[in-house]
């Protein structure tokens, strides 16, 4: 059990992390500094491939045939990775938009 709480927590804190750069790479994008953007995005990439790694382990836990009981913080988790997903595509058509309008 307490091994699926730090797992928890682990996505949480990642997924946390990660939005916060792909929103601060959308800002570096907006103030046409496209280099800084691409790092920061890379950098969240990187974490957010960690958080989705992390869910898989507890995905193929539970088809192994360990039961993962619902919480309130596997909702938590869930939400706060589905959240960064989402925020990457949508932080990615940003610095599109913003570097297609700084070519024109």
């Amino acid at each position: 059990m307490m091994e699926l709480q730090n797992a928890l927590i682990e996505i949480i804190s990642i997924s946390g992390e990660v939005k916060k750069k792909f929103l601060k790479a959308v800002k570096y994008a907006k103030n046409n500094e496209f280099e800084q953007a691409e790092e920061i995005f890379n950098e969240a990439e990187d974490q957010l491939i960690k958080a989705h790694l992390k869910q898989t382990e507890l995905i193929k836990q539970e088809a192994n045939g360990d039961k993962i009981e619902g919480s309130l913080m596997l909702t938590h988790a869930q939400d706060h990775l589905m959240t960064a997903i989402l925020l990457k595509d949508m932080a990615q058509e940003f610095i599109d938009l913003y570097d297609r309008f700084e070519s024109e």
